[in-house]
């Protein structure tokens, strides 16, 4: 199985991010990207979430993942979105002031996009189901179960930093 790298650049912020920063910020910054399906918003936001909490020690945002069928979802996220179901949501003409703000954040940001923006909903599903914090949060449940257990920071810390080999 081919092996993706994830992250070029490996750094630590060194700025506090704004508490005004939540998941609907990140989406908002990746819709400036491209227009996106849900499924591939969500997983670029759970990939921000994850090397920023394995690089950072902190959470990007208060919001929790839980192990769904396609993978995490944000719930919040996915009620802002389902409406769109399989078509792409359209593009954001602006990046929100809290990401645009902090140059170190939108740096990191752009960074993840970089590293998966080439991939489609379906593959970054299929990352992420080869990954122990899903696989986790899965436990025994058939890949046709519906699950809302959270992902624990723990395992998706301690999953991203040995990626990184820290």
């Amino acid at each position: 199985m081919a092996r993706i790298i994830y992250i070029d650049k490996v750094r630590k912020m060194t700025t506090e991010t704004a508490s005004a920063v939540n998941v609907h910020s990140i989406a908002k910054t990746f819709l400036n990207f491209e227009p996106m399906t849900p499924k591939k918003l969500q997983k670029l936001c759970y990939y921000a979430y994850s090397w920023y909490l394995a690089l950072n020690d902190k959470r990007l945002f208060d919001n929790n993942f839980q192990a769904w069928i396609h993978g995490p979802v944000d719930p919040d996220l996915y009620n802002t979105y389902k409406s769109y179901g399989w078509s792409n949501i359209e593009r954001e003409q602006y990046i929100p002031s809290e990401i645009g703000s902090d140059p170190e954040l939108l740096e990191f940001i752009e960074e993840v996009y970089e590293s998966y923006g080439d991939l489609d909903g379906n593959q970054l599903e299929y990352l992420t189901h080869r990954e122990s914090p899903w696989l986790n949060a899965r436990g025994d449940l058939k890949p046709y179960e519906p699950s809302n257990n959270e992902l624990s920071d723990y395992d998706i810390s301690t999953f991203y930093k040995k990626e990184l080999g820290l």
